[in-house]
């Protein structure tokens, strides 16, 4: 079972255990696949999905640090709330040591030695964790071995 059929079915769940909030959440992806799906006039392959539900949780979690910040606890909520739903589709998080013996192993690939060859690595690294990892957290490690 792919990715866009899985979804489809936790929202028939949803639907059935009257699970409001996870039934808008799974609606709200699912929307943005179809639109997407509907500007490539094709149906979208796990790969694409995957960027599709990662942009989504990022965007929930720019949302969440401006919650915390403004100090409205309640939409914060939602949208942790949002992030944990989303999260189940995506594959298992890599840890940070996993992350950085990635890193180290595209670095040595890419024979990079210095902050100006990051792009390089980067670009080799990210398909490596796609989905995977945060690309925050990516960076981060990249640049930390650069140094």
């Amino acid at each position: 079972m792919n990715l866009s059929e899985r979804l489809n079915e936790d929202m028939k769940q949803a639907m059935k255990s009257k699970d409001k909030f996870k039934l808008s959440t799974i609606r709200l992806v699912r929307s943005t696949i179809k639109n997407l799906e509907i500007d490539l006039k094709r149906p979208l392959d796990d790969n694409e999905v995957l960027d599709i539900l990662s942009r989504e949780i990022k965007q929930r979690k720019d949302a969440l640090q401006e919650f915390d910040k403004a100090g409205r606890t309640e939409l914060a909520e939602n949208a942790k709330a949002e992030i944990d739903i989303i999260s189940q589709y995506l594959p298992a998080q890599l840890s940070e040591e996993e992350i950085k013996v990635i890193v180290q192993q595209t670095i040595q690939e890419t024979g990079a030695s210095s902050k100006a060859e990051m792009g390089k690595v980067m670009s080799a690294l990210m398909p490596k964790v796609k989905g995977k990892a945060d690309g925050k957290l990516v960076n981060q490690a990249v640049q930390q071995f650069l140094q």
